[in-house]
């Protein structure tokens, strides 16, 4: 891993996300935090940052978004001056206009290996990114994406659940997934959720799930079959019951009509879970 991109708004979980990133870098080394803050442009009715907006008059307007660029320039050098030492590169920059769009080309000019992003926020002006524009960073980029909505301690980050049908062996997404459990050092679980709807028996599983790990040399795994009323609830719950520190999945990415007929568990599981969430979109 050689480029983290950060999308930033300064608020607590912003905070989360670029605590936990400098982590990941300080224990690699040889890394490049990229921070983005979004200002949108504002209308005649309302302007935010990330996403967040309200209604105020046009000239009220003009004032505040100047003013908002003064602060944000200087909370921007701000921490420049903060992270200019260390043993990663650092640099943080500003981008006017709108939130998801602005992310997703940064994410296409720059080709990071991972965004890390806060995935709730405070309201009104200093709304983070959330919901949709959450979700379609999720379903697009082009690189894995981790989200987290509260501190995270690396160190005590020793359990991944990667959950999946193991229906395709993806060598892309097993490499990604080697790759994380190497940076954080820690135990996998292997999990096929059981549903009434779609249902098989743990042999079948659990066959898939050995062949899966003994094609990509997985050390460090424990296959595990969990019975739930849904995919999205089943993963959920299953990282309850063994506390683990982080979820990982892959998501087909699928978009516009087909996305609203089938939705996503990856986004439902993003939405609904209170660990960190890591997704990839594959191919």
């Amino acid at each position: 891993m050689t480029k983290i991109l950060i999308p930033f708004d300064f608020s607590e979980q912003a905070n989360h996300a670029l605590n936990f990133s400098t982590s990941v870098a300080s224990r690699l080394g040889n890394v490049q935090l990229e921070i983005l803050h979004v200002v949108e442009i504002p209308s005649n009715t309302t302007v935010g940052t990330m996403g967040g907006g309200e209604l105020m008059p046009d000239m009220e307007n003009q004032v505040f978004f100047i003013q908002l660029m003064d602060r944000r320039k200087k909370q921007i050098e701000e921490l420049k001056e903060k992270y200019k030492s260390t043993s990663y590169s650092f640099t943080a920059k500003i981008k006017i206009g709108n939130a998801f769009k602005s992310i997703s080309d940064s994410i296409n000019e720059e080709n990071p290996d991972l965004v890390v992003m806060g995935s709730k926020g405070s309201s009104g002006m200093e709304e983070i990114l959330i919901g949709s524009n959450t979700e379609k960073v999720v379903r697009t980029a082009q690189c894995p994406v981790l989200t987290i909505k509260s501190a995270v301690d690396l160190e005590e980050m020793n359990k991944i659940v990667f959950a999946s049908d193991f229906r395709e062996n993806n060598d892309e997404v097993a490499s990604r997934i080697k790759n994380l459990q190497e940076i954080l050092d820690a135990e996998l679980y292997f999990v096929v959720v059981n549903t009434p709807g779609n249902f098989e028996t743990s042999r079948e599983s659990i066959k898939r799930i050995r062949a899966f790990s003994h094609k990509y040399n997985f050390t460090k795994v424990t296959a595990e079959i969990y019975n739930a009323s849904s995919e999205e609830s089943g993963i959920l719950e299953f990282a309850d019951d063994i506390n683990a520190d982080l979820i990982a999945m892959a998501t087909h990415g699928r978009t516009g009509f087909i996305h609203l007929i089938t939705g996503s568990i990856a986004e439902d599981v993003v939405n609904h879970s209170s660990r960190p969430v890591w997704t990839y979109k594959t191919k």
